[in-house]
């Protein structure tokens, strides 16, 4: 199960590439979210590459239906690994994989952030995947919309820090 996005920025592709390897603005953005016990596992950032390993707790977006309860607690240790590489001056790649303990699913991405000195716009591409039987699309469906739901919240959040 996929979700696309596109999030435009007013600001320049370097502001906003700056806020996303910015340890303070992580803990202040994901502070704002509501998530807890937030920690920067990793950070590397060279001029063509870059790895952000973020550790942290969450809630759902929504109340969790019952044959997902045996799997997802209120809140959720959750391991976001991204892989950043430079395409150009205007353009970066990520892939994304998130890891929530537990639940027995695949979350993966990319994005694509391309823009000027001016704007610049995140492209994010999202994939859920759960193979338990007999309700493994229902998992699947219910961690895309909470993703979904997270990922625009994220994104309005980012905006009001830039």
């Amino acid at each position: 199960m996929e979700v696309q996005l596109t999030h435009p920025y007013q600001a320049g592709i370097k502001h906003v590439l700056g806020a996303f390897f910015s340890e303070d603005h992580i803990l202040e953005r994901n502070a704002l979210l509501g998530s807890r016990n937030v920690r920067v596992a990793e950070l590397e950032k060279g001029d063509s590459t870059a790895k952000l390993v973020i550790e942290r707790e969450v809630t759902t977006s929504q109340e969790v239906p019952g044959f997902l309860s045996h799997f997802h607690r209120e809140w959720n240790q959750v391991r976001q690994e991204e892989h950043w590489f430079r395409k150009s001056d205007s353009e970066w790649h990520c892939e994304f994989r998130v890891h929530v303990e537990g639940v027995p699913a695949k979350i993966k991405g990319m994005m694509r952030l391309e823009g000027s000195d001016e704007a610049c716009t995140n492209h994010v591409t999202l994939s859920v995947r759960c193979d338990v039987p007999l309700v493994g699309k229902k998992i699947a469906a219910f961690l895309r919309d909470d993703s979904h739901a997270k990922i625009e919240r994220e994104y309005e959040t980012i905006q009001q820090l830039l």
